[in-house]
Formats: C-alpha cells, structure tokens, sequence
C-alpha cells in the first residue's frame, strides 16, 4: 500500500558522510596504550549497543577498556570519546549538495546508525540537517539498522507506508532489511548512479517541475 508519496531516506556514512577517518582507530588505541588489531576487535565487538542507545558513551568505552585490560579512567573515556566523534564527522560537499537538491522535489529523510552523543555532535556541525523532513538517529530512536525498527520508526514518524519510501544505502543487508518491510531500495555505489535511480524512480511531474 502506498500513499502515493515520494521519500527518499538516505543512510548517512558511506553515503552522504564519509567512512571513519583511516588512521583513526590505531590513533585511539595508542592512547590506552592497546595493539591497534585488539583495539579495534573491542571497539566493534560492542558498538551495536552503543549504536542502538542502550549503552551510554562511558558505558560503552568502559566496556571496550574491560576487553582491552585498561583502566577506564574518566579523563581517558572523554578522550577517547571526542577522538572518536572527530573520525566520524567527514562530509561529501557533493553529496551534500545533491541530498539539498532533493528537497524541492521530494520528502527528504535520514537514517543513521550512530550513537546519541555523536549525533548531538553532527546535527551541530551540520545544520543543512535541518532541511530534511526528517532525520533519525539509532542512538535517539533506540533501534540500529538492520533491526526492522529502525525502518519502522521512519514509517511512523513520517506518516507514510513502506512503498513511499525509496531507501539508500552502501550496505547490501541494509538495504535487504528495508526491502523485507516493502520499501524500495538503492545500494549506493556513486552519486551518478544514484541520481540516474531517483530520477527514475521519481514521478514525472516531479522530474519536471
């Protein structure tokens, strides 16, 4: 069922925002003195709570200095946390750009997997955020993609049914998810390829206008 509406609901990182920062990962470990491949086994191993707002940013590192054998100092945790928030804040300018297009011919909307904190951080630094018809973020709404109620929430928030939504994203079972809910779904490979599906997908009096 659909209500005839056009939503276009981008995944952030690796689509419109760039992947961490290489080098990040072993810059963090060396400030709790850990071998950067066990840093990084720890760092993901317990992202998915932190993603998904059930964990607070010092929970979150605590647990990851409790893998590592490390002190979970305060002074350590808040580095730790503002050097991770800083690997994560890159932007495509032109995917910025061709999302702010959007707008004048489609609903707009954002799904992110990422913690609340470092939410809080991106919509300061980013207030072309504030254009969209609506953004959510995992550690806000409690629910990280691929969980179907990540999906959901845009659904129910936006007033619309599945097949309004047309979803992107670089993560195939990202996409996979929101297609099992009845959204129609892009796996992100490049701008020029994205543009040719919406403009596809879009109607004419849309593409038009």
């Amino acid at each position: 069922m659909s209500t005839d509406r056009r939503i276009v609901l981008f995944d952030l990182f690796g689509v419109i925002a760039h992947h961490q920062r290489p080098g990040a990962p072993a810059e963090m470990a060396a400030r709790c003195h850990a071998p950067a491949d066990a840093f990084a086994k720890a760092y993901w191993a317990c992202r998915l709570f932190y993603d998904a707002g059930q964990w607070s940013a010092s929970e979150y590192w605590t647990a990851v200095l409790r893998r590592l054998s490390r002190a979970a100092g305060t002074d350590t945790i808040e580095e730790l946390r503002l050097a991770d928030i800083d690997s994560w804040s890159r932007v495509d300018g032109r995917m910025v750009a061709y999302v702010r297009s959007l707008c004048d011919v489609a609903e707009v909307a954002l799904l992110s997997n990422i913690p609340a904190d470092h939410a809080d951080a991106f919509r300061a630094a980013q207030p072309w955020l504030g254009d969209l018809d609506h953004v959510a973020f995992s550690g806000k709404i409690n629910a990280a993609k691929p969980d179907p109620a990540a999906f959901r929430h845009c659904v129910a928030a936006m007033r619309a049914a599945p097949a309004d939504f047309l979803f992107v994203d670089d993560r195939v079972e990202n996409v996979s998810a929101a297609q099992a809910i009845g959204m129609k779904g892009h796996v992100f490979t490049g701008l020029d390829e994205l543009a040719a599906a919406v403009d596809t997908w879009l109607p004419a009096r849309s593409r038009t206008s």
